[in-house]
């Protein structure tokens, strides 16, 4: 120092008083929190160091601190001083309080913190009942109190680099960033670790002594990994010594010479743990063994087998690949070798090899805007539904398709590109459909005389416009048993669809709405067909003649519509009811089409009796023929809703009033041909969608044939069936009806229940087929996923159908009527007893198609689930019992047994 000044003894005694009574005051009791750097105490007995020196010890060496006197001050000169940091200085301040007291020991350099203590440094945060930091060796004690009963309060806690360690007591060196702790807990993503003696050795590591593992989070674990020695990385994996399990405390004399369990987040590479089945038919199995492998952060792969005891085995190799923010896809090969005992007892087992693939592909649509491709790919052979033994929903799956998908557009929009692929197949009848490739181009309203730029109101032909669509498919259609690329070809057909519509939007004229339209249509075919029948066989034959055919189909149209509102609210002051309101939108279209394709149709005989029929030279094609007849007239109909006002009765307010809909939709449609020559009034369409009580979901529809029909089925000429002697608006020839609901109890608690689903919603979108492999899994394994929180709830389903279809000779009609009722609930017996069931009832065969029951038990940190199905193709007796965290999925007791019905 070159600045000469000396510190008196009266500063000395200044600064001491000075300390004196900051400790004095900082034990006076009160609350109390403030930000402190520990200062070097500097040498009495040195009088030449300054006073500057001695309180800014922990300034960093390259802080550069000058005098701001001016010149004319003493010694006329400015000091510049070169502050040298001090050994025991920290590079981060401490953050602390108490609610108790704070002693402050200026001569050894300890503070000490009593009650509710707290210390903050960076990423470390010490909580405690007394906190004691000594900054000569920048060590800190934690330690915890007793309440009044004697009973431990304030245990020390740590939290660092998002690992927490709570202990008796803590001792913990700054520096170093190394410490003890006594009778610690910790955990790390599920996993919680116990340790008699924990040393840490960073902020991620530490080792553990007389230790144990779990997931249940009691005090006393119902379940535990011991080990006496434990290394644990947080977030990655810990590695022990020699482990033993325990239950409820006692040990249980099984040891394996070390483990390692993981403790990271994510996807990692492992063996998965086989299980044990059993079936009468397919004899003992493993199931489920293999191996997961993760290739990179966006691909990785799983190998499974299954092995039977008779013989019968199975692969399953399965990639799944993801880019987030661009696509992600998963495929799936499936090789089954099944051997089962044979039911018609002339040979010992039933052998057959099937196989399945499947793709499924998307892509995120902000990865390239205006283009989209997308994958959905099954194919199996026919048999392969038939052979998994633990998927009932999956043994009456006897269809498949397939679709392969690309689309671009254009110029902002205005034009869009599609290429497609599809497949299909019917396990009943072996019939394969393969549709490859399918072209599209569309152009969407283009207005010709519209101008560039707006200047005032837009004149009425402005708002012409004109569009194009275009279709180009080729499709093949062959039979299992004689698939052959031969086979393939012959089949092979082609088809094209073009539609020019025309339309103009004119100005509102008063409550209605004017659209006159035009369209323009033409079909392309391959093949032109000629229908006979055969005497000698007694069924319908078909003679093609290949070649290029052109048919074409033009139409004029003037829409009408308009809105009608109605409101009644005359219910009374005291009516909860304020008002009900009903819209009805009728609809009218005056339209006509020429009859460009008469000469495309002929009269067929289709029966023994000599009823005939006008038949189409292009039935039978990719694309369906245009209906013969000039059709000039009317298309009308009617739609309504109705909705209701009510007040609630314990809130008088503007906010207890609600709307509720009584019905959705409710209307008809149909047509009348002016120009027809017999039967101008064509069906009706009837529908109805409401939602009741906002529960009950109700959609029905249906159609009305306004004529009488003969004894074969066949419409007779002219003669309505309210002309009959007994009145009748008409038949009905088709319909259905599907009726839903569910109703559950509220949930215990609504935080968990809000928590529940806030992470089904932050969850990656499943694609259609592991939402149907999950739905699957949940529908054999229902106990597994039993929600306590809920005590009660049930979902009904009925579903009617039925139609009135021409026989497959032509010989009359028939109709097909299929009808069922699906269920499924359950309920709690006791808080930690759940019981299930879930059925599907086929009203058309009179008999139970599917049926299951489940029971769970929920054991805190396990859950025991058991599944029976006792009805259907494959019935089977499942029960798990399994730890609730999910890094343990793979240590469970299971047991099944099937049993397959050929």
């Amino acid at each position: 120092m070159n600045n000469g000044r000396k510190i008196s003894s009266k500063y000395l005694l200044v600064l001491i008083f000075t300390a004196l009574f900051f400790s004095v005051t900082l034990n006076s009791r009160s609350n109390y929190s403030r930000s402190y750097y520990f200062y070097e105490r500097f040498d009495r007995n040195d009088t030449t160091k300054p006073l500057a020196s001695a309180i800014n010890d922990s300034i960093p060496k390259d802080s550069i601190i000058k005098d701001s006197l001016p010149t004319d001050s003493l010694h006329q000169q400015t000091d510049t001083l070169d502050i040298k940091v001090s050994k025991d200085s920290l590079d981060a301040p401490i953050t602390y309080s108490a609610s108790d007291s704070i002693v402050l020991d200026v001569p050894s350099k300890i503070i000490t913190l009593y009650n509710k203590a707290n210390t903050k440094q960076k990423d470390l945060t010490l909580d405690a009942y007394k906190i004691v930091y000594d900054q000569d060796k920048q060590m800190v004690v934690a330690t915890y109190g007793k309440d009044t009963a004697g009973k431990m309060i304030q245990r020390p806690k740590m939290l660092q680099a998002d690992n927490t360690i709570e202990s008796d007591s803590m001792v913990y060196n700054l520096k170093t960033q190394k410490g003890i702790t006594m009778s610690s807990y910790t955990q790390s993503g599920e996993m919680y670790v116990y340790g008699e003696k924990f040393k840490k050795i960073s902020p991620d590591e530490f080792y553990a002594s007389r230790g144990r593992f779990t997931t249940c989070n009691l005090d006393t674990p119902h379940f535990a990994f011991r080990a006496n020695k434990i290394d644990v990385i947080n977030k990655k994996f810990a590695i022990t010594g020699p482990v033993h399990p325990e239950f409820e405390g006692v040990p249980i004399p099984l040891y394996i010479p070390f483990g390692f369990f993981p403790l990271a987040q994510g996807r990692h590479s492992g063996l998965l743990p086989p299980q044990f089945t059993a079936s009468e038919q397919f004899g003992l199995g493993l199931t489920g063994m293999g191996y997961y492998k993760v290739l990179s952060d966006n691909f990785d792969v799983k190998f499974v087998a299954d092995a039977y005891s008779y013989g019968g085995w199975a692969i399953y190799i399965d990639p799944e690949y993801l880019v987030r923010y661009k696509y992600r896809g998963q495929l799936n090969f499936s090789l089954q070798d099944t051997k089962i005992l044979s039911a018609t007892g002339q040979q010992e087992f039933t052998d057959t090899k099937n196989y399945k693939f499947t793709w499924s592909h998307t892509v995120d649509s902000k990865a390239r805007p205006g283009t989209s491709f997308s994958a959905n790919v099954n194919l199996a052979s026919f048999k392969y539904n038939q052979y998994v033994i633990n998927n009932p929903t999956l043994n009456y799956q006897n269809s498949l398709g397939s679709s392969i998908s690309y689309s671009k557009t254009f110029d902002d929009g205005k034009y869009n590109l599609t290429a497609s692929a599809n497949h299909s197949q019917n396990s009943n009848n072996g019939l394969i459909s393969i549709t490859l490739p399918n072209l599209g181009f569309t152009a969407t309203t283009i207005y010709p005389f519209q101008k560039k730029e707006f200047i005032g109101a837009p004149k009425w032909y402005e708002k012409l416009g004109i569009g194009l669509t275009t279709n180009f498919n080729n499709q093949a259609n062959l039979y299992d048993s004689l698939f052959n690329f031969k086979k393939l070809v012959d089949t092979f057909s082609w088809g094209a669809h073009h539609s020019i519509p025309i339309s103009l939007a004119l100005p509102q004229l008063g409550p209605l709405q004017i659209a006159p339209g035009m369209s323009f249509q033409e079909n392309w075919y391959q093949q032109k067909n000629f229908i006979s029948w055969n005497q000698k066989t007694h069924q319908m034959d078909t003679v093609g003649q290949k070649g290029f055919f052109t048919e074409n189909s033009a139409s004029f149209s003037l829409g009408l519509s308009t809105a009608l509102f109605g409101t009644f609210n005359k219910f009374g002051k005291n009516s909860s009811i304020l008002g009900i309101r009903h819209v009805m939108r009728p609809t009218m279209s005056l339209s006509y089409s020429p009859d460009l394709v008469g000469k495309d149709y002929y009269w067929a005989q289709n029966d023994s009796t000599g009823f005939r029929q006008r038949i189409s030279y292009f039935s039978g094609n990719m694309f369906a023929p245009f209906a013969e007849g000039r059709f000039g007239g009317m298309s009308f109909g009617i739609d309504n809703t109705l909705e209701m006002k009510v007040r609630s009765k314990k809130d008088t307010s503007d906010a207890g009033i609600k709307k509720i809909k009584l019905i959705d939709a409710f209307g008809f449609s149909g047509a009348y041909n002016y120009l027809a020559d017999s039967n101008r009034l064509s069906p009706i369409n009837i529908y109805i969608r409401s939602t009741l009580f906002e529960k009950i979901n109700i959609t029905a529809s249906t159609t009305l044939n306004p004529y009488v029909m003969d004894s074969a089925g066949n419409n007779i000429k002219n003669f309505y069936a309210w002309q009959q002697k007994k009145f009748s608006l008409g038949n009905i020839t088709q319909g259905n009806i599907a009726i839903s609901t569910n109703f559950k109890a509220k949930p215990k608690d609504p935080k968990v229940a809000e928590e529940k689903k806030k992470q089904q919603e932050d969850q990656i979108p499943l694609t259609t087929d592991e939402q149907q492999a999950q739905m699957n899994y949940i529908a054999t394994h229902a106990a597994e996923f039993a929600d306590f929180n809920v005590d009660w709830s049930i979902n009904l389903s009925f579903s009617l159908n039925f139609a009135r279809q021409p026989k497959p000779d032509f010989t009359g009609y028939q109709t097909i009527i299929n009808a069922g009722l699906n269920w499924n609930g359950d309920f709690n017996l006791t808080p930690k007893w759940k019981f299930g069931m879930s059925s599907f009832y086929d009203m058309k065969l009179q008999k139970i198609n599917s049926f299951s029951m489940s029971i769970s038990r929920d054991m805190h940190c396990w859950q025991m689930s058991v599944n029976v199905i006792p009805i259907g193709i494959t019935r089977s007796f499942n029960i798990t019992l399994n730890p609730k965290a999910s890094i343990l999925q793979d240590l469970k007791v299971n047991r099944s047994k099937f049993f397959y019905t050929q």
